[in-house]
């Protein structure tokens, strides 16, 4: 055997195992990376739409080193990026963003520093009442799954009990989509009206209107199930 080949460093198991895959989203100018290994715990996810939010994630940092890009999701199991127009081409982003990707994951470069908090439900609450606890469980069971697939996230912000309206907070690759009104009403909306009768708006909010309608509720450890109304099934459900 020759001494040169003892002398070769052994290559990382976690780098030889980890490759990155690319999904399209319905907003043109977002794209979802999907590394072969989790990078947060389930149902974790954190965004930033500065380099100056990222802070508290070194992988985030990197990433807005790049050139063109406007903002970072961070997934259990993927990372939607947001580039500033459709001037930027992906082609030029995509090599800087893959090479930052694999160097840091498989170095072990922690993706959200220990010490900060991550959004990792929708809020359960048991202070919730019953028609609060019931649009969570929709929007944690068959809403949440769907925005994720598409890169995104969303959150409850409120309820207003008078009016029925609900405000809900699209974040990801849905936050800024073209089609994002579309699913918020004949998507969320009327799934939400369908199992819940108080329910007779939803209404996206931005972040500068966060501090009008209520930030969303801090998580609590478990999730109390809440018995869905069986009011209008009718017809078949709404799907988005």
């Amino acid at each position: 055997m020759r001494l040169s080949a003892l002398r070769r460093p052994a290559i990382s198991s976690q780098l030889r195992r980890l490759f990155i895959q690319t999904a399209e989203t319905p907003n043109e100018n977002a794209l979802k990376f999907l590394p072969s290994m989790n990078i947060l715990k389930e149902n974790e996810t954190r965004e930033f739409l500065s380099g100056r939010e990222a802070a508290c994630s070194p992988l985030a940092v990197k990433l807005f080193g790049v050139d063109g890009i406007k903002s970072i999701m961070l997934g259990s199991n993927f990372i939607t990026i947001e580039k500033h127009s459709d001037d930027t081409d992906w082609s030029l982003l995509k090599p800087e963003i893959f090479s930052i990707l694999t160097e840091s994951l498989s170095n072990g470069l922690p993706v959200v520093n220990e010490t900060d908090e991550l959004s990792n439900d929708i809020g359960f609450s048991e202070e919730d009442d019953e028609v609060v606890s019931m649009i969570k469980e929709l929007i944690f069971t068959r809403i949440r799954p769907a925005i994720q697939d598409d890169g995104g996230d969303i959150e409850f912000a409120s309820f207003e009990e008078d009016t029925g309206v609900v405000y809900l907070k699209l974040k990801g690759a849905c936050r800024s989509c073209d089609s994002s009104s579309v699913t918020l009403k004949n998507g969320i909306e009327s799934m939400l009206q369908y199992y819940i009768e108080e329910v007779q708006e939803v209404r996206q909010i931005d972040v500068s209107d966060e501090e009008e309608t209520g930030a969303a509720a801090e998580p609590a450890p478990e999730f109390q199930a809440a018995s869905i109304s069986p009011a209008r099934r009718e017809e078949a459900p709404p799907s988005l």
